[in-house]
């Protein structure tokens, strides 16, 4: 790739030696000067396919040192702070290139730090929208030089209900320049957006790829109430250690980490109610191994980059396949590349999983249940998919008992 050498160097340091196919498809394509929307999960090394690029028109010294020359928007804090550590191990032979990452959840030091780095003209804005929104108000920034402008998980962000954010900061950018767009799944609402902020974009679309065989999935088939059981029971058969428990909503993940909490339990909670300190405290802890347990929404599903992750629970089912390889990808990630899921099925949510077994071409192995857990409902989404109710026949009769009888 035509790089400059000094952006090579900072590669060769962090031991990137081959590109990944997203990296490979998208940065010409932006060396090139060309908008671009590319359809990429995380862990295809989507961050380096946009900021290398960036790095390496800048280092060339041919934009304004005193503007801010790129913005990068991101969905989540967490997200936002780990592009900003890319961005500085991949720029470090070049200090002219200077960053700021601007997110909410911070006390005022932080707000000042901000405030002044983007005052000054840092090349590189890395961004949640409401924030940055809230210093454009205040006057602290000036988005008329920006060369490049660039969504990473752009459908996150939509999900998120960021859109006219986002449209409001787009609408603040000079007509030259650069747009790039990089989605996990590809909806309806991305195309629009896209036709709306793209210039004739070239199109990269790397397939969803399936969990690593690595992974070893699991499921427990079970009533709702007998989630918590059947986990604690596992946790007290072996110390739990580098776990992950997911659930979609924040007052589930604060009731289950206070309940685990109760039984003696390492346990901490990450969602979007803590503030950025809490937030940066729990995942300090977490990976130096001084928490075993984190209960978390799918904050920690994307763009979170922790190794050593043993065991990965799906508490309830995520919305839709991509969440779930996102969710059960943040295992098998370190030096042995193994690692176990577990996902609790209850009735209501058993079509939800089907599909997940369609998207993966295969059905996941049930854990038989312990009878002292009392029973559990089968495992069959076409007769539970009536709000977890088995389906009646018109003759008012059980379909369990009549499809039963056909066979």
């Amino acid at each position: 790739m035509a790089l400059e050498d000094a952006v090579l160097d900072g590669l060769y340091d962090m031991n990137f030696e081959e590109a990944t196919p997203v990296q490979e498809l998208t940065i010409p394509l932006i060396l090139e000067g060309k908008d671009v929307i590319a359809c990429a999960q995380t862990g295809t090394g989507k961050t380096a396919a946009y900021v290398l690029p960036v790095i390496n028109e800048l280092s060339k010294g041919q934009h304004p040192t005193d503007a801010i020359n790129a913005v990068v928007m991101a969905p989540t804090r967490e997200l936002a702070q780990q592009i900003d550590q890319q961005i500085q191990g991949f720029s470090y032979f070049i200090p002219s290139i200077s960053a700021v990452a601007v997110y909410g959840g911070t006390d005022g030091v932080t707000w000042e730090q901000q405030r002044r780095g983007l005052e000054m003209g840092a090349d590189i804005v890395i961004a949640t929208p409401g924030r940055l929104l809230s210093h454009i108000k205040l006057g602290a920034v000036d988005l008329s030089r920006v060369s490049f402008f660039i969504l990473d998980e752009a459908d996150r962000m939509l999900d998120m209900g960021f859109f006219d954010d986002i449209m409001q900061i787009y609408k603040l950018l000079p007509p030259t320049c650069q747009t790039v767009m990089f989605s996990a799944t590809m909806p309806p609402k991305i195309r629009t957006l896209a036709k709306t902020i793209l210039k004739d974009p070239e199109e990269v679309k790397i397939a969803i790829s399936r969990p690593p065989e690595s992974i070893m999935q699991t499921a427990y088939v079970c009533y709702g109430p007998q989630k918590i059981k059947i986990l604690q029971s596992l946790f007290t058969e072996a110390r739990p250690q580098r776990v992950i428990i997911f659930s979609s909503a924040k007052a589930k993940v604060k009731e289950l980490a206070a309940t685990l909490q109760k039984k003696h339990f390492n346990v901490a909670a990450m969602h979007s109610d803590l503030d950025q300190p809490q937030r940066d405290e729990v995942m300090k802890e977490f990976k130096n191994g001084h928490i075993d347990i984190l209960v978390a929404t799918d904050v920690v599903s994307r763009g979170i980059d922790i190794n050593d992750i043993r065991l990965v629970v799906n508490f309830d089912i995520p919305h839709d396949p991509e969440d779930y390889v996102h969710r059960i990808g943040r295992t098998a990630r370190g030096t042995n590349g193994e690692g176990l899921a577990i996902t609790f099925v209850s009735p209501e949510e058993q079509a939800q999983f089907k599909v997940i077994e369609d998207f993966l071409g295969k059905e996941v192995y049930k854990i038989p249940v312990s009878p002292e857990f009392g029973e559990v409902p089968e495992y069959n989404p076409r007769k539970y998919d009536n709000g977890g109710k088995r389906k009646r026949t018109s003759g008012g009769g059980d379909a369990r008992r009549r499809g039963n009888s056909r066979r």
